[in-house]
């Protein structure tokens, strides 16, 4: 099974109020592009349907899109993979800026399995001689 792990930031969930365009693909990051469906980069913005099985056995179906105006159109600007449909569901697990977004798929499957892993709280006041919490990663990341 592979899985990718991303950090939630504020943007994802929503919580900015600006507008959401889903979580962002990086481009550079091969292993995790070669794990979603591909999608050509000679058309206009291509996108797949995928569906995603939540812990709790709901089906969802996420758009993955690679929104590429910049590679069609001469003042596009955008050249970015994103999964969309995602607020819905951010909404209903309650997820919030900090909280990791998993993603994961059998070998051969034909669906992704998701879910939000609430990130640890923090105590009300800081613990003295107590070990200090310091975040290290905001991107996604493979798990071995």
């Amino acid at each position: 099974m592979k899985k990718f792990l991303k950090p939630l930031s504020a943007n994802d969930v929503g919580s900015t109020g600006a507008h959401m365009g889903g979580i962002l693909i990086p481009k550079g990051d091969g292993e995790l592009l070669a794990f979603l469906p591909h999608l050509d980069p000679d058309k206009y913005n291509p996108s797949e349907w995928i569906i995603c099985v939540t812990p709790d056995g709901r089906e969802l179906r996420l758009r993955y899109v690679y929104y590429n105006n910049r590679l069609h159109k001469p003042n596009g600007t955008r050249n970015e993979y994103r999964i969309t449909h995602l607020t819905k569901y951010f909404r209903t697990e309650g997820a919030k800026e900090g909280d990791t977004f998993e993603i994961s798929k059998e070998d051969g499957a034909t669906s992704y399995l998701i879910n939000v892993v609430k990130a640890a709280k923090e105590p009300d006041e800081p613990v003295e001689d107590g070990p200090v919490r310091i975040r290290i990663s905001t991107g996604w990341r493979r798990v071995h």
